[in-house]
């Protein structure tokens, strides 16, 4: 399974880099996770968030394989303890070869990119940064993974 994360942003703060890429060496070569970010929108006085977030759900689907599985970023969306993580990625691993995750910009996702993800998915009712939202995403995946194979990085 390939797990690609979608993220809206490319200029992210040095501790953000370095901390995904923390988690994102720990996984084995075998589990691929690839970071694809997007361009934020344009901001210009007379644009509209809704307009922001067209542009860059345009550039989000453009990532989104046909039969893959879609995970949308949003605080609104279903929140998972450790162990639900562990067997949503158990399950993963058997029904699809490829599982996005995606993380809007500064104005959130449009509605369109929630409505046509498979899920919604929160990882808090507290709103956060994208770069934050990053580095908490892939260390949940490495944790999933973590569970599923037995390594003793999750402690209950």
């Amino acid at each position: 399974m390939r797990i690609q994360i979608i993220a809206v942003g490319q200029k992210m703060p040095g501790w953000v880099d370095q901390a995904y890429q923390e988690y994102a060496k720990r996984l084995p070569r075998q589990q691929s996770v690839t970071l694809s970010c997007i361009a934020t929108a344009n901001r210009k006085s007379t644009s509209s968030a809704t307009q922001l977030q067209q542009q860059e759900a345009d550039k989000i689907k453009d990532k989104i394989k046909p039969g893959s599985l879609t995970l949308a970023l949003d605080e609104h969306g279903e929140q998972w303890t450790t162990a639900q993580w562990a067997e949503q990625y158990r399950r993963w691993l058997q029904l699809y070869p490829q599982v996005n995750f995606v993380i809007g910009g500064p104005d959130g996702l449009a509605p369109q990119i929630i409505a046509q993800a498979d899920k919604t998915l929160a990882l808090g009712k507290m709103t956060m940064p994208h770069g934050l939202a990053r580095v908490v995403l892939i260390e949940q995946i490495y944790r999933a993974w973590s569970v599923v194979e037995g390594h003793p990085y999750h402690r209950e």
